[in-house]
């Protein structure tokens, strides 16, 4: 019986050659940051390919995403927080889709944060699905833009382990567990 691995995704080697030899598949992998992150989700294959193939539903697990409006079936418009209360904004294109496996993207000209990459799902046997998220992007103001978005928790490697860590969440369990609470709530609790 094979298991199927739970190996980082390649994106993340600390070897550049096996990082270049994992961008190969990636439209843009030359861009200036490469990143990937995997998770293990307790659900079939084919229902989270699902959630995920309607873009509009993606901010309700990823943090920094304000909206997605579909213009076509295979385009998009994106807006995105960045550091200092400012957004960002991109229409991306589906570059590959393999039906319950794969959904590839890249940015189209003109854009905010010039991106690509790719969401594969791969059966995990009885423990569900491995989700791997495969994403190349030039950050605004190059090196100096990247470290303040990282202080600012903008930083898209920050941003992909926390959204797949939210998405596991949602669909485990049907929600996204958090600390905040309302003011109504917070109000009850001193009375």
């Amino acid at each position: 019986m094979s298991r199927a691995t739970d190996d980082a995704p390649a994106a993340t080697a600390k070897s550049s050659e096996q990082k270049k030899e994992a961008a190969t598949d990636i439209k843009g992998a030359g861009r200036e940051s490469l990143i990937g992150k995997s998770v293990t989700i307790n659900r079939p294959r084919a229902e989270l390919f699902a959630y995920w193939r309607d873009f509009t539903q993606l901010p309700s697990f990823m943090d920094n995403v304000e909206r997605v409006d579909i213009i076509a079936a295979e385009r998009s418009h994106w807006v995105v927080k960045a550091p200092a209360g400012k957004t960002v904004e991109w229409d991306a294109v589906i570059t590959e889709e393999i039906d319950g496996e794969l959904i590839a993207w890249a940015s189209v000209e003109g854009a905010d944060v010039p991106n690509s990459g790719r969401i594969e799902f791969r059966d995990a046997g009885e423990r569900g699905t491995i989700v791997t998220a495969t994403i190349a992007y030039d950050p605004p103001a190059g090196f100096i833009g990247k470290i303040v978005a990282k202080m600012f928790q903008r930083e898209p490697a920050i941003q992909a382990r926390r959204d797949l860590r939210r998405f596991k969440q949602l669909m485990e369990t049907g929600e996204v567990a958090t600390a905040a609470r309302t003011s109504q709530q917070f109000a009850e609790e001193k009375n």
